[in-house]
């Protein structure tokens, strides 16, 4: 499926995103940077040893107890087919009444603003807290299809 919104295209596709060609992909992180499961940890096992040390210098220097929910930074591709990978951390599902849907809709846009602001014009992403935070796929799909057009509007 495939759609316009202003000059851009936004295109869902199903697949491995750690075989995605394109500049940057977005890591559905965890706080710790450090990778875990799901596509986290496939992310760093796939793009190797340079990513988790980047993520680790980031702990160090900006955010030393955990990055927060919403917040997004960006490492290197390592050994990945995409130049960059942004790491953001989505909510986890509590029902839906503690903030979930901002939460989300946040991490997506600072991973867009992110982007923008290095000049990447090819991002791809998961869908975020789908997997282990259990954010229902539905209602995650809504929030990010929303959170991009607002974005590129």
């Amino acid at each position: 499926m495939e759609f316009k919104v202003g000059k851009a295209v936004v295109r869902l596709v199903q697949g491995d995103i750690t075989e995605q060609e394109t500049e940057a992909i977005v890591n559905a992180a965890n706080p710790s940077l450090m990778g875990g499961g799901g596509v986290d940890g496939a992310i760093h096992r796939k793009g190797g040893p340079t990513i988790r040390e980047e993520c680790a210098r980031i702990r160090e220097r900006e955010w030393p107890d955990g990055l927060p929910v919403g917040e997004a930074v960006i490492t290197s591709g390592g050994r990945l087919k995409a130049k960059y990978v942004i790491h953001t951390v989505g909510p986890i599902w509590r029902g839906g009444n503690k903030r979930e849907p901002q939460l989300l809709a946040k991490a997506y846009r600072s991973s867009l603003s992110l982007a923008v602001s290095r000049g990447i014009k090819r991002i791809s992403f998961p869908s975020i807290s789908t997997g282990a935070y259990g954010y229902p796929v539905e209602k995650a799909s809504r929030v990010a299809l929303r959170a991009v057009k607002e974005f590129l509007e």
